[in-house]
């Protein structure tokens, strides 16, 4: 009885073992056919992610940066030693040219200038006695009436008047030039940058009064790479960016040689600045613009990747698609961003403009936002910072 009911649970056994084990074997077939029908990975980007290659004027030139420096930088200084009796000027106070800022003590400097005009009256009135004198002496010598002598001691007592009145004129225009140098006069037309006298003060010669700027016209003094600085000549317009405000100036000077250390030349522009809108010390970033290019096929500098064998590569989006282009760059326009596109790319493609991680050919593309039109809304749209977008996995 043990040996025969033993028998029974061992097939039992056995039957449980094959049904278990056949499914096993059937899920590889399975298994692979699943891997094969996979979909394709899906980019889910935002609209802002996204730039349309459109048409713009562009403006080939040099880039160049600096800081706007007022035109003429004056240290107005004390011609005389003495106490100033008063100071009409401050700081950020606009001056013209002659308007007085401050005033010495001239009592002295007065005194002076009228005991030297008394001395030139008196030397005139002298040097008149005696041009009487030679000639009445003339007049009796070729009469006989006087001795050669006396007739050359007249011309000689001329001679001295003149010699004397000469001397006083000296003397005033001295004089004068002290009594007009206790009014201390603004040079040229500008803004009291500093004062650094007060009133009563007293002041040696050469001591410091007065900053004054002329900073109706900004100068920038800029370093051109050697390379391009056959591209740049005097009377260029220059476009600029400055304190938030978009200017024009214009290459005045050019330095006549390039520096040996940075291998550079150094450019002078000037900006006009009748108003005072843009302060001294301003950060600038312009062109000097060459030529201008109407019409140009416009894509965002973002919208490119380099190669590593370094070739320019943008990621376009065709039927909701990634898709690859090689694009052949032409003017690059730093200012705004923005290059021109020659080959690869044609009037209203979309590209990848944002920084969205890995991206490759044949990606899915979904994009956030884009029900309201084309994102971007151009190049230029798509030429500021963008948005990161996400990317996702779909199994």
């Amino acid at each position: 009885m043990r040996a025969s009911s033993f028998r029974p649970l061992v097939l039992l056994s056995a039957v449980i073992t094959v049904a278990c084990s056949k499914p096993t074997a059937e899920a590889g077939p399975a298994g692979g056919a699943a891997a094969r029908g996979r979909p394709a990975q899906t980019l889910t980007i935002s609209a802002s992610d996204v730039a349309v290659a459109g048409r713009s004027t562009l403006v080939d030139g040099v880039s160049i940066t600096g800081t706007l420096n007022p035109i003429e930088t004056i240290e107005v200084r004390a011609r005389i030693e003495g106490d100033l009796q008063g100071v009409y000027a401050r700081e950020g106070d606009f001056v013209r040219a002659g308007q007085l800022l401050a005033r010495f003590e001239s009592t002295e400097q007065e005194s002076t200038a009228q005991s030297a005009v008394a001395d030139r009256v008196a030397a005139q009135g002298e040097l008149a006695t005696a041009e009487w004198n030679l000639e009445q002496s003339q007049q009796l010598f070729r009469a006989g009436a006087i001795p050669e002598t006396d007739m050359r001691a007249a011309q000689n007592a001329v001679a001295t008047a003149r010699a004397r009145l000469a001397a006083t004129n000296s003397r005033l225009r001295t004089t004068s030039m002290s009594a007009r140098d206790t009014r201390v006069v603004a040079p040229t037309s500008g803004v009291i940058e500093k004062r650094v006298v007060e009133n009563g003060e007293h002041i040696t010669r050469g001591g410091a009064m007065f900053t004054l700027v002329r900073n109706d016209i900004l100068e920038l003094a800029a370093a051109v790479p050697e390379r391009h600085a056959n591209a740049v000549r005097v009377g260029q317009s220059v476009e600029f960016q400055a304190g938030g405000a978009n200017v024009v100036g214009r290459v005045a000077r050019l330095s006549p040689t390039i520096d040996p250390v940075s291998r550079s030349v150094t450019v002078y522009v000037q900006i006009p600045n009748a108003r005072g809108t843009i302060k001294g010390g301003t950060f600038a970033s312009g062109t000097v613009q060459s030529r201008t290019i109407s019409n140009a096929l416009v894509i965002p500098q973002s919208a490119l990747r380099q190669t590593a064998a370094g070739k320019q590569l943008t990621y376009k989006i065709e039927n909701g698609t990634l898709d690859t282009a090689t694009v052949e760059v032409g003017v690059v326009d730093d200012r705004r961003g923005v290059v021109e596109a020659v080959r690869g790319v044609a009037d209203g493609d979309s590209l990848i403009a944002g920084n969205v991680g890995s991206l490759a050919a044949g990606m899915k593309v979904q994009i956030l936002g884009a029900g309201g039109g084309r994102a971007g809304g151009g190049a230029g749209a798509a030429a500021g910072a963008p948005a990161a977008g996400q990317q996702t996995s779909t199994r």
